[in-house]
């Protein structure tokens, strides 16, 4: 099955995105700051979700990964 069609896949794939995101971002900054609209925007808008809501993310993340080795 699609990750669009089950939606416990497709936070997997936003919460790995942001994540992804705000690593790179750390690591080069430059990459994603040049990118602030327009569809590569998206990337650095996860970026930015993720160094703000980083609490939040990292106990999501936390949540996600109990969720898939245990409960699936």
């Amino acid at each position: 099955m699609s990750a669009i069609f089950n939606f416990q896949s497709l936070l997997t794939v936003i919460l790995l995105l942001i994540c992804t995101c705000a690593y790179i971002r750390a690591l080069a900054p430059s990459m994603l700051d040049k990118n602030k609209s327009g569809l590569l925007g998206i990337f650095w808008k996860c970026a930015r979700i993720g160094e703000r809501k980083s609490p939040w993310v990292a106990c999501c993340c936390v949540i996600m990964a109990f969720s898939i080795l245990f409960l699936q």
